[in-house]
């Protein structure tokens, strides 16, 4: 199973890790701020609302980050863009710790998204560049997969801490944990070189500008890479930001505040990570995103239309985490094998990540169309428009499974 792990040199080991280590500590920032929410809505009495601009700051300044940090990646290096991102996150995220009221830490949040959307560009097209094309969705979709891990990491601290401290002081004690991250930024300085690949490329290419992915013979791959990307992530969080409030309300379902019922779909996220890592290799990057996408929609349907007990939503756990989260393991491939080497990392960081922006604003359409027709059947239409979305943008794309890369 892991024989493509076992053929990399000192070099690759070090940048999986690099990048591993990343993500994972990425999804450790940004899911401590979930765990605030409670604290903060208590002692600084924000109302819901303010709590997810919060939230929706830093996805959409996350947007820009890794469009600009992609750009950079391009002309400075993958492994020290990548370094430079860690730092930036991980010294945003310890900051908010300080923050005295909601406008301050707005701010810093967003900041903070900058370097959150900074760091996949970075890690992903690194990681994506020192692997051979066969191996190129095991490798980086495992390192997709430490996304569940961080968030896993996160809830554990997060219930450690609120025991330890009161919520006047934990939320800030928790936040004050983002600066660990920054350890990993020796490790990158030290152990990490940039890949070959881009070595050769930087010296026969021009540097590209921000706007070099717009390019007439790009312009469709863009297009359409953020179609993908945004309807792999309007799906996501048109469910996940709603479907816990639909359970409760209207199901009146008490499983869902339960730490068992969150390790079960933090599990079934990292098993989808996984599995589509694979099967991406295996089947192809197209058939694993039809895969993803109709999983991801059917398990809406099974929430929201079919009678559901307690026992039966710990069940369901899984199969939410594994398909809804599943899908992003096959981006970092597919975007890597789309675009040149002298754009790859504006490529990938514009598409992913403003996809992501687009994506943030699908629970605020759910919110709204929900008026009219209830809080189900809006979690259902838009997370069948956003998975058609997928679909179409996957058919639309070439096959690139097991492509060779070039220094162009």
């Amino acid at each position: 199973m892991f024989d493509w792990y076992r053929q990399f040199g000192q070099d690759e080991r070090r940048t999986f890790w690099a990048c591993f280590g990343g993500w994972g500590l990425d999804a450790l920032d940004v899911q401590i701020y979930s765990f605030a929410i409670p604290a903060l809505i208590a002692v600084w009495h924000i109302t819901k609302a303010q709590a997810g601009l919060l939230a929706t700051s830093t996805l959409v300044i996350s947007a820009f980050g890794g469009w600009i940090a992609g750009m950079f990646a391009d002309r400075v290096g993958r492994a020290r863009l990548l370094s430079i991102m860690v730092a930036w996150f991980a010294f945003f995220t310890f900051l908010s710790g300080f923050t005295q009221n909601f406008e301050q830490l707005l701010v810093v949040r967003g900041l903070q998204g900058f370097g959150f959307g900074g760091e996949w560009a970075a890690g992903s097209v690194l990681m994506g560049e020192v692997v051979r094309g066969a191996d190129r969705g095991k490798a980086v979709g495992t390192v997709q997969s430490a996304w569940a891990l961080g968030w896993g990491a996160a809830a554990i601290i997060a219930t450690v801490i609120f025991q330890l401290f009161p919520q006047e002081t934990a939320w800030r004690a928790l936040f004050f944990v983002g600066i660990l991250p920054a350890l990993l930024v020796f490790y990158i300085r030290t152990k990490v070189r940039e890949p070959v690949i881009f070595k050769a490329s930087a010296e026969k290419v021009a540097r590209p500008s921000l706007f070099a992915v717009f390019r007439p013979e790009l312009i469709a791959t863009t297009v359409l890479g953020s179609a993908l990307s945004a309807g792999a992530q309007g799906g996501y969080y048109a469910i996940t930001t709603f479907l816990p409030t639909f359970l409760r309300s209207e199901r009146h379902l008490t499983v869902l505040g339960s730490g068992l019922y969150l390790a079960i779909i933090i599990v079934g996220s990292w098993c989808g990570y996984v599995a589509s890592a694979y099967w991406s290799d295996m089947l192809g990057r197209r058939k694993n995103f039809f895969i993803f996408a109709i999983g991801s929609l059917l398990i809406v349907v099974a929430y929201t239309e079919i009678s559901i007990s307690d026992s039966l939503m710990l069940v369901l756990g899984f199969p939410l985490g594994f398909f809804a989260s599943g899908i992003f393991s096959g981006m970092g491939p597919v975007f890597t094998e789309l675009y040149p080497t002298s754009v790859r990392g504006t490529g990938q960081g514009f598409c992913y990540n403003f996809g992501r922006g687009l994506g943030a604003f699908f629970p605020t359409l759910v919110g709204l169309v929900s008026a009219s027709i209830g809080l189900g059947p809006a979690i259902g239409v838009f997370a069948a428009i956003a998975y058609a979305v997928v679909i179409l943008a996957a058919l639309a794309l070439p096959e690139t499974r097991g492509k060779e890369l070039r220094a162009d």
